[in-house]
Protein backbone atom coordinates (compact mmCIF):
# COMPACT_ATOMS: atom_id res chain seq x y z
CA UNK A 1 0.00 0.00 0.00
CA UNK A 2 1.34 3.41 -0.86
CA UNK A 3 1.76 6.25 1.56
CA UNK A 4 -0.69 8.41 -0.42
CA UNK A 5 -3.52 5.85 -0.76
CA UNK A 6 -5.59 7.34 2.07
CA UNK A 7 -5.27 10.84 0.64
CA UNK A 8 -6.24 9.59 -2.85
CA UNK A 9 -9.24 7.76 -1.44
CA UNK A 10 -10.38 10.83 0.51
CA UNK A 11 -10.15 13.13 -2.53
CA UNK A 12 -12.02 10.58 -4.64
CA UNK A 13 -14.83 10.48 -2.03
CA UNK A 14 -15.05 14.28 -1.94
CA UNK A 15 -15.26 14.53 -5.73
CA UNK A 16 -17.95 11.84 -5.98
CA UNK A 17 -20.34 13.82 -3.80
CA UNK A 18 -22.90 12.46 -1.43
CA UNK A 19 -24.93 9.45 -2.39
CA UNK A 20 -28.39 9.12 -0.99
CA UNK A 21 -28.80 5.79 0.72
CA UNK A 22 -32.05 3.91 0.73
CA UNK A 23 -33.21 3.00 4.18
CA UNK A 24 -34.63 -0.41 4.81
CA UNK A 25 -38.43 -0.51 4.86
CA UNK A 26 -38.62 3.00 3.40
CA UNK A 27 -41.78 3.27 1.36
CA UNK A 28 -42.46 5.29 -1.72
CA UNK A 29 -44.54 8.41 -1.13
CA UNK A 30 -48.28 8.24 -1.75
CA UNK A 31 -49.50 10.24 -4.75
CA UNK A 32 -52.99 11.62 -4.13
CA UNK A 33 -55.43 11.12 -7.01
CA UNK A 34 -58.76 11.95 -5.35
CA UNK A 35 -59.26 14.17 -2.33
CA UNK A 36 -62.48 14.95 -0.46
CA UNK A 37 -62.09 18.36 1.22
CA UNK A 38 -64.49 20.03 3.67
CA UNK A 39 -65.35 23.73 4.09
CA UNK A 40 -62.33 24.34 6.37
CA UNK A 41 -60.11 23.01 3.57
CA UNK A 42 -59.25 19.91 5.60
CA UNK A 43 -58.93 16.54 3.92
CA UNK A 44 -61.76 14.21 4.95
CA UNK A 45 -60.76 11.26 2.75
CA UNK A 46 -58.38 10.54 -0.10
CA UNK A 47 -57.38 7.95 -2.68
CA UNK A 48 -53.68 7.63 -3.39
CA UNK A 49 -51.30 5.49 -5.40
CA UNK A 50 -48.27 3.87 -3.78
CA UNK A 51 -46.14 1.23 -5.51
CA UNK A 52 -48.89 0.42 -8.04
CA UNK A 53 -51.36 -0.14 -5.18
CA UNK A 54 -54.37 2.16 -4.67
CA UNK A 55 -54.99 3.19 -1.05
CA UNK A 56 -58.12 4.60 0.58
CA UNK A 57 -57.56 6.89 3.57
CA UNK A 58 -60.37 8.27 5.70
CA UNK A 59 -59.67 10.58 8.60
CA UNK A 60 -55.92 10.15 8.23
CA UNK A 61 -56.06 6.35 8.55
CA UNK A 62 -55.52 3.93 5.69
CA UNK A 63 -58.73 1.94 5.45
CA UNK A 64 -57.97 -0.36 2.55
CA UNK A 65 -56.15 -1.00 -0.67
CA UNK A 66 -57.06 -2.34 -4.08
CA UNK A 67 -55.81 -2.65 -7.60
CA UNK A 68 -58.83 -0.79 -9.01
CA UNK A 69 -59.52 2.72 -7.65
CA UNK A 70 -62.96 3.14 -9.21
CA UNK A 71 -65.02 1.50 -6.40
CA UNK A 72 -63.12 3.63 -3.90
CA UNK A 73 -63.91 6.73 -5.97
CA UNK A 74 -67.60 5.76 -5.93
CA UNK A 75 -67.35 5.37 -2.15
CA UNK A 76 -65.88 8.87 -1.84
CA UNK A 77 -68.63 10.26 -4.07
CA UNK A 78 -71.22 8.52 -1.87
CA UNK A 79 -69.55 10.00 1.22
CA UNK A 80 -69.64 13.44 -0.41
CA UNK A 81 -73.36 13.01 -1.15
CA UNK A 82 -74.02 12.00 2.48
CA UNK A 83 -72.06 15.01 3.76
CA UNK A 84 -73.99 17.35 1.45
CA UNK A 85 -77.30 15.84 2.58
CA UNK A 86 -76.29 16.63 6.18
CA UNK A 87 -75.71 20.26 5.17
CA UNK A 88 -71.92 20.26 5.01
CA UNK A 89 -69.98 21.73 2.11
CA UNK A 90 -67.49 19.28 0.63
CA UNK A 91 -65.68 19.04 -2.69
CA UNK A 92 -64.25 15.99 -4.39
CA UNK A 93 -61.19 16.72 -6.51
CA UNK A 94 -59.80 14.05 -8.83
CA UNK A 95 -56.59 13.86 -10.82
CA UNK A 96 -56.56 13.69 -14.62
CA UNK A 97 -55.06 10.18 -14.42
CA UNK A 98 -57.95 8.90 -12.30
CA UNK A 99 -60.47 10.66 -14.54
CA UNK A 100 -58.89 8.87 -17.52
CA UNK A 101 -59.24 5.48 -15.79
CA UNK A 102 -62.91 6.14 -15.09
CA UNK A 103 -63.48 7.39 -18.65
CA UNK A 104 -61.91 4.27 -20.16
CA UNK A 105 -64.02 1.95 -17.98
CA UNK A 106 -67.15 3.96 -18.75
CA UNK A 107 -66.39 3.86 -22.47
CA UNK A 108 -66.07 0.07 -22.28
CA UNK A 109 -69.56 0.01 -20.71
CA UNK A 110 -70.88 2.43 -23.32
CA UNK A 111 -71.87 5.18 -20.86
CA UNK A 112 -70.43 8.51 -19.77
CA UNK A 113 -68.00 8.72 -16.85
CA UNK A 114 -70.59 10.54 -14.69
CA UNK A 115 -73.21 7.86 -15.38
CA UNK A 116 -70.70 5.11 -14.63
CA UNK A 117 -69.78 6.59 -11.24
CA UNK A 118 -73.45 7.38 -10.61
CA UNK A 119 -74.34 3.72 -11.14
CA UNK A 120 -71.71 2.64 -8.61
CA UNK A 121 -72.86 5.27 -6.10
CA UNK A 122 -76.44 4.02 -6.52
CA UNK A 123 -75.24 0.57 -5.44
CA UNK A 124 -73.98 2.11 -2.17
CA UNK A 125 -77.34 3.82 -1.68
CA UNK A 126 -79.20 0.54 -2.28
CA UNK A 127 -76.94 -1.28 0.19
CA UNK A 128 -77.60 1.43 2.79
CA UNK A 129 -81.37 1.20 2.26
CA UNK A 130 -81.24 -2.60 2.55
CA UNK A 131 -79.25 -2.36 5.79
CA UNK A 132 -81.74 0.15 7.22
CA UNK A 133 -84.67 -2.11 6.26
CA UNK A 134 -82.95 -5.08 7.90
CA UNK A 135 -82.36 -3.07 11.09
CA UNK A 136 -86.02 -2.06 11.14
CA UNK A 137 -87.09 -5.71 10.79
CA UNK A 138 -84.72 -6.73 13.59
CA UNK A 139 -86.14 -3.94 15.76
CA UNK A 140 -89.69 -5.17 15.14
CA UNK A 141 -88.64 -8.75 15.87
CA UNK A 142 -86.99 -7.76 19.15
CA UNK A 143 -90.13 -5.83 20.16
CA UNK A 144 -92.22 -8.93 19.41
CA UNK A 145 -89.81 -11.09 21.44
CA UNK A 146 -90.11 -8.66 24.37
CA UNK A 147 -93.91 -8.78 24.15
CA UNK A 148 -93.84 -12.60 24.18
CA UNK A 149 -91.49 -12.62 27.17
CA UNK A 150 -93.77 -10.22 29.08
CA UNK A 151 -96.80 -12.36 28.24
CA UNK A 152 -95.04 -15.52 29.47
CA UNK A 153 -94.04 -13.71 32.66
CA UNK A 154 -97.64 -12.65 33.23
CA UNK A 155 -98.82 -16.24 32.65
CA UNK A 156 -96.27 -17.55 35.18
CA UNK A 157 -97.32 -15.05 37.85
CA UNK A 158 -100.98 -15.79 37.16
CA UNK A 159 -100.28 -19.54 37.48
CA UNK A 160 -98.51 -19.01 40.81
CA UNK A 161 -101.38 -16.87 42.07
CA UNK A 162 -103.91 -19.60 41.14
CA UNK A 163 -101.93 -22.25 43.05
CA UNK A 164 -101.75 -20.11 46.16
Amino acid sequence: MSKNSKAKRDTRKKQAGKRPFLRLNQREQVQNHAVLVDEQNQVVAAIGLQNRQWLLAIGGQTMGSAENPVPMLAMLQHLANVQKAEGRTVTLETSPALQQIVASLAEADGVSAEDYIGKLVAEFDQAKEAAEAEEAEEGEASEADEAIAVAEEVDETAGKADKA
